[in-house]
């Protein structure tokens, strides 16, 4: 019956979800027309807020919609179609419905009816279905788990009789039921005269009409016809149209009052008209709004991700390789049950990971023979690339690990973690295996601060408090709900980490944050809560030299952007007060952020990187390298 869709995008299902119970009901029709031939399902939670409500309090509401998917997703494994999920929180719900049908051109949305009243999704039907931008199946009741008969009524011609029939002929055909028609026509007002024209009135002699009735045109006629053919455990499906003035972009009250009138479960498709189908533009949300729909819908919690399996089957499906990169500098107390933690975990219980690999900054201690015995590939910083040379700092290490690392997906966890926990991974790389369009994932959790013996709860991150954030909020306010930009823990997608610049010190975490916004766009990045961390905490003294050279790579961000006109270079020197046995004096560090270049532009990583996609037994490596460009996969 693959002849009564009206195109290929009838093909692409959209499948709203507000709570499960309403999408379970509609799950029969949706699994009817992928057997019928639907080729892509989009599913959609939707959170909905009041106007007067910032979006971010939807963050914890997303998290319950996400898991929802997931659960529906188990129910849909073994479904040979394309599913895509998405999380979306708005104060509108029918612009985030268009936006997604433009964005994966579906053809098809599945509501369902309130059983109390003419609302679906929250929304009036009549408003909702004038909004959307595509057709709407509309389910009033619930589909019987055997139903005995499938009944197709059709009183109209146009784009909604194929639709109906198509539907109708997918539930009857899953469930081996029994398929009857009825065409109703009104001699007041001739079936095939509304518009000749019509490219869809040789499709009505294509259909097998059991039933042939003449009403006289009343809508209590209709109704009385309906009843004396529908039973108990019967399905009906409605073509049934309205006055002209009432169908344009409107459910129709003869329709609404033929699905209130019966008993069983109805459905009915609305095609809107080609003006309706044409998106509405709406301009961009300012930025408090823009920050405050990210935070809800770009905010995870790891827990989302501790079904390990799952992760292996999503990384095994898109044939994807991740390595993850372990910097160290004289991290010898914690550097061990760092190691064994993630390996035990996710390498040797669930393949999740391809390659662990710490990066050396030249540890004075026991951290690199502590690794080796570990069997873990040790790489000290200034051997990689020597040609390049050799700056001191953080950054300096995660830019040439780029190199000496295969993974497509690339993950960074700090070794000097007390409470470290397999989450601190899995949780940065759940989100980029379950989500395409994220390419870059932030971690941030609780820092309690060690005062002496004692612990101040969330006492730590105070570079962050005092003086990230506050430049974040004045100038690149689209970042400022990363809840913590600095934090050590981050992963991304090669293709997105080898197109940006390093800065080599402490300052590796800000210019990240601002030149992947930049390149990428605030969606391409999220943040997960990974719990708690415990680590030894740093002198105010060091944490002093870190805001220095922050604010080195801030400013020159700064200058790139056009935010403000730089007409002198920023001191290098920076002055600290020495307590020499009670004689003070100035102490004078000099403090240097070297930007390193994206890696693209190093000969040598260009090289290494065809190479590696050449080889036979590498042949999931993304991206590829063509045309001086590196592109996924």
């Amino acid at each position: 019956m693959s002849k009564f869709v009206a195109n290929d995008n009838s093909r692409r299902i959209l499948l709203p979800v507000v709570n499960m119970r309403e999408a379970q009901s509609l799950m029969p029709i949706a699994k009817a027309l992928v057997e019928a031939g639907a080729s892509h399902v989009v599913l959609a939670g939707l959170v909905t807020l009041a106007e007067d409500q910032h979006l971010s309090k939807g963050a914890y509401r997303a998290r319950r919609r996400r898991l929802n998917l997931m659960k529906l997703l188990e129910r849909w494994s073994d479904w040979p179609v394309k599913i895509d999920t998405h999380v979306r929180v708005a104060h509108d719900p029918v612009n985030e419905l268009n936006d997604l049908v433009a964005e994966h051109e579906c053809g098809v949305v599945l509501l369902r009816l309130a059983p109390d009243g003419p609302r679906a999704l929250g929304w009036h039907v009549e408003e909702l279905l004038s909004r959307l931008t595509c057709t709407a199946i509309l389910l009033r009741g619930i589909v019987p788990l055997k139903p005995e008969q499938v009944l197709l009524t059709i009183h109209d011609i146009g784009e909604r009789v194929p639709l109906a029939t198509w539907v109708a002929t997918a539930l009857a055909e899953m469930y081996q039921s029994e398929f009857r028609t009825m065409r109703l026509r009104s001699p007041t007002r001739a079936f095939q005269t509304r518009n000749n024209e019509d490219p869809y009135l040789d499709l009505l002699d294509e259909i097998p009409y059991e039933r042939d009735i003449s009403l006289r045109g009343s809508l209590m006629d209709l109704i009385e016809a309906l009843q004396r053919e529908v039973r108990k455990n019967h399905i009906v499906v409605l073509s049934i149209g309205g006055r002209p003035k009432a169908v344009r972009g409107r459910l129709g009250t003869r329709t609404r009052a033929i699905m209130d009138s019966l008993t069983v479960p109805t459905i009915t498709v609305h095609a809107p008209t080609e003006m309706d189908k044409l998106a509405r533009p709406r301009e961009a949300w300012p930025f408090p709004i823009r920050v405050d729909k990210w935070f809800a819908e770009n905010t995870f919690d790891a827990e989302e991700f501790s079904d390990l399996e799952r992760l292996v089957a999503l990384k095994q499906a898109q044939g994807l390789t991740i390595s993850l990169g372990l910097p160290a500098l004289n991290e010898e107390e914690t550097v061990g049950n760092v190691i064994r933690t993630i390996r035990d975990a996710l390498m040797d219980k669930h393949p999740l990971l391809d390659e662990i690999v710490l990066i050396d900054s030249m540890s004075t201690d026991r951290t690199v023979a502590i690794a080796e015995s570990l069997g873990v590939p040790v790489y000290r910083h200034p051997q990689i690339l020597p040609e390049m040379g050799s700056y001191p700092g953080k950054g300096e290490a995660l830019w040439k690990s780029l190199f000496v690392m295969q993974g497509d997906i690339v993950a960074w966890v700090d070794t000097d973690i007390v409470n470290i926990h397999p989450r601190f991974v899995y949780g940065l790389l759940g989100p980029l295996l379950v989500s395409p369009r994220l390419h870059y994932v932030k971690g941030f959790y609780k820092r309690p601060l060690y005062v002496g013996s004692t612990i101040q709860a969330g006492g730590g991150g105070r570079v962050t408090e005092l003086v990230v954030r506050p430049l974040f909020n004045q100038y690149f306010p689209e970042l400022s709900g990363v809840v913590q930009p600095l934090s050590g823990e981050y992963a991304g997608r090669r293709w997105v980490l080898e197109r940006v610049p390093f800065f080599s010190t402490y300052a590796v975490e800000t210019g990240l944050l601002i030149d992947i916004w930049a390149q990428n766009g605030l969606p391409a990045i999220a943040q997960v809560d990974l719990k708690e961390r415990i680590h030894h905490n740093q002198p105010l003294e060091d944490l002093s030299r870190m805001s220095f050279v922050i604010f080195q790579a801030f400013f020159d961000r700064l200058d790139e952007h056009g935010i403000l006109d730089l007409r002198n270079a920023p001191s290098n020197s920076m002055k600290l007060p020495v307590d020499d046995e009670g004689r003070l004096f100035l102490g004078i560090d000099e403090l240097e952020t070297v930007e390193r270049p994206p890696l693209l532009t190093i000969p040598a990583y260009k090289e290494m990187r065809e190479q590696l996609v050449r080889r036979q037994d590498a042949p999931s490596v993304s991206p590829l390298f063509t045309d001086e460009k590196w592109v996924p996969s």
